[in-house]
């Protein structure tokens, strides 16, 4: 299946993402920070990324804005996954590049179905 960056500052939503993921047959990598998510992007070449918006340093909205600007990594589709649930929230994360937005707590069946449309699957 797919190779998925998980951006995430919490160890258990990491843990939570990863065991979803992999349940469903993805691999994934794993970044703390923004920093260390732009880093990897770079280096693996992920097939999606799962970005978290509250984190210390370079938040998930200026992250997404950066990877999806840089040619590099622009063909990455960004999925923004956080406990930020406002609508304003969703459009603006939509508006640095993100392909969806998801809100935590994360239904695995919603994170599964979103993963394929953002591939194109």
């Amino acid at each position: 299946m797919a190779r998925i960056l998980i951006v995430d500052d919490s160890p258990t939503e990491m843990h939570v993402l990863k065991t979803m993921l992999e349940k469903n047959g993805h691999q994934t990598l794993g970044a703390s920070n923004a920093e260390e998510g732009i880093a990897k992007s770079k280096s693996e070449k992920p097939d999606l990324i799962l970005m978290d918006v509250v984190m210390p340093g370079t938040n998930g909205f200026q992250a997404t804005r950066q990877l999806t600007k840089d040619p590099e990594t622009a063909s990455i589709p960004v999925i923004i996954v956080t406990t930020k649930d406002q609508e304003t929230d969703k459009v603006w994360g939509l508006r640095q590049g993100a392909k969806d937005y998801l809100t935590k707590p994360v239904d695995e069946s919603a994170l599964i179905v979103k993963v394929k449309a953002a591939m194109g699957g």
